[in-house]
This record gives structure tokens, C-alpha cells and sequence, in this order.
């Protein structure tokens, strides 16, 4: 059984300023997600599916979708500020101006996914090595398997220098997980890493462990993911900017018992387009790598 690959793209890009998920950074118009999506078909990925705005949605399938389309079995849903939500909280949460979130973002997607699945972000570079070890380890699972899995990064490496980051710290005993939180802004002060908390700032060593939401799901991940989005609801229904992040249900799903996390590490290099100033860096790592012949210049044959 092929595994899924699940990318969420209906971020708004408020730090990037645009929607970074379909801007064009290879030498023939390629997205970042082409490559991650490239990646993920030559490691044995039979299917993905994009979870996008519906105000992109034009530009999404001339710029990308397409293209993608024509080359491997695709397909796209939507993540609206009201999926999932029933009439009367979507009429509570009437003022909010963007959807809720990662959770929210995975759940619209259940119902387009029929095999053990990877989650990842459009504006993130993970690198083929991640994609062959989540392949190879979802490959030998079944839909109703608990034993889930992620890949993480040294937090170091995954950080920009145009500005702070969120990063989801992880707590790690004999190669599984046992616990996570999402840090809102992680960033360099000098040489240093610094977490801006609300109780005050906090030292890293940049050497922690960190979830850039490169996870393996089985599809039995979505009857946790769901108790803990409906939970969430009930206690901020009505506020206007939180969001139910992913590493957090996922966190959860460890701590309750419903599921276990095996981690996953890799040596390639992690970049992204956080803000828009680490464009042109994006694009100059994408290059060394066609002109290494990691990446043949044009990705696509159509």
C-alpha cells in the first residue's frame, strides 16, 4: 500500500507577504512544494493531496496543481474558516479573519485519505532522505495502525535569519516521542537562540529537537485529531486569532495513549520561505542542486 502525501497550503503568508505556497523559485517556474512533492514521488508516494484556500484556487492549479496533476494521481480540498465548524460556531466565530490551524487543516482532508499518510508544509524544504524514511516506514503499516511516526531537525538548522520562528520543541526517550509544545518565536540574538516567551525569554542550545510537521499518520490518527479539535472548540470557539496546531494534537495523542510517535532523524539541510527575504536563499540552494544533479533542471515532463 502506497502512502499519501498531505500538504497543507492554505497558510495566509502574513510574514511573507503573499502567497508563498505557489511563488516561483525554480529555473522552469517550479514552486518549493515541487521539489518536496518530486521528492515524494521517486520514494514511492502513490498519491497527494493538498489542502488550499478557495480564494487560491485558480492560481494554485495554474501555477502548480496542473502540473503536478498530469504527472502523479493528485487531488486538493479546502480549509475555509468554517470546515468542520457546525452553524452555531461558525456564527460565534463570525469575526474571525483566517481558518483555525493545522488540525483544522489535516481533518478537511480525511475524507480524500484511504492509506497511512505524510504530513507536511508547503513552505518548508525537507530534503529526500525524510520522504524516503516516512515512506518506507508508512509502507509497512495498516490504516488502523497507533504507531505513528515523524522526522526531526536540530533546531539550529531550521531557523531563519530574516526573523523569528515557530518551532515545536520535543521532548524524546528511546527514539519516541513524549511530548511537544509549539514555541511561537524562536529566533538568533547574536549567536545565540532565544525563545521569546510570555513568562520571558529562554536560552536554547539550538541542539533540541524540533518538529517542522513532518509527520506519518495512519488514517487512525484522525478519530484523535478530531476529539481533540472538537475539545479545542469548546474552549476557544470564540476567540479570534488562536489556532489548534498539529504538534499539539499530536503531543496530546502521545500523552492520552492513543497513539505512539517514533522519531525519525536526517541529515539533510531544512530551508524555507518564512519570510520573503529567504527567497532568493531558497532559490540559490535549489540551484547548487540542479547544477549538482540532485534535481534535473526542468522536475516535470509536462
Amino acid at each position: 500500500m502506497k502512502p499519501t502525501l498531505l500538504v497543507m497550503a492554505a497558510g495566509m503568508g502574513s510574514r511573507y507577504g503573499g502567497v508563498k505556497q505557489i511563488d516561483a523559485v525554480g529555473m522552469h517556474g517550479e514552486t518549493l512544494l515541487d521539489f518536496g512533492v518530486y521528492d515524494a514521488f521517486h520514494n514511492g508516494y502513490g498519491k497527494v493531496v493538498f489542502i488550499i484556500r478557495k480564494d487560491i484556487e485558480h492560481d494554485f492549479r495554474e501555477r502548480l496543481f496542473d502540473r503536478i496533476a498530469r504527472n502523479m494521481d493528485a487531488e486538493y480540498v479546502f480549509q475555509e474558516r468554517t470546515t468542520l465548524l457546525t452553524p452555531e460556531q461558525a456564527e460565534i466565530s463570525k469575526d474571525r479573519k483566517k481558518p483555525w490551524g493545522t488540525i483544522q487543516a489535516i481533518l478537511a482532508a480525511k475524507d480524500a485519505v484511504k492509506t497511512p499518510f505524510t504530513v507536511i508544509n508547503a513552505d518548508d524544504y525537507y530534503g529526500r532522505t525524510a520522504y524516503k524514511i516516512l515512506g518506507d516506514y508508512l509502507s509497512t503499516l495498516s490504516n488502523d495502525d497507533t504507531h505513528h511516526a515523524m522526522v526531526g531537525y536540530k533546531c539550529r538548522n531550521t531557523m531563519s535569519l530574516s526573523g523569528s520562528v515557530t518551532r515545536a520543541i520535543c521532548v524524546i526517550k528511546d527514539g519516541n516521542l513524549v511530548s511537544m509544545e509549539e514555541n511561537p518565536k524562536i529566533e538568533f540574538e547574536g549567536e545565540k537562540v532565544v525563545t521569546r516567551l510570555p513568562s520571558g525569554d529562554v536560552y536554547l542550545t539550538g541542539e533540541e529537537p524540533v518538529s517542522m510537521n513532518f509527520f506519518g499518520f495512519t488514517p487512525k490518527a484522525f478519530e484523535s485529531f478530531m476529539g481533540y479539535w472538537e475539545r479545542f472548540l469548546a474552549k476557544n470557539v470564540a476567540e479570534p486569532k488562536v489556532e489548534c496546531l498539529l504538534p499539539n494534537g499530536a503531543s496530546e495523542m502521545v500523552t492520552s495513549g492513543e497513539g505512539s510517535i517514533r522519531v525519525f532523524t536526517t541529515p539533510d539541510k531544512w530551508f524555507g520561505m518564512t519570510y520573503s527575504e529567504d527567497k532568493a536563499m531558497v532559490m540559490s540552494e535549489l540551484r547548487k542542486k540542479i547544477e549538482e544533479g540532485y534535481y534535473p533542471e526542468k522536475l516535470w515532463e509536462k
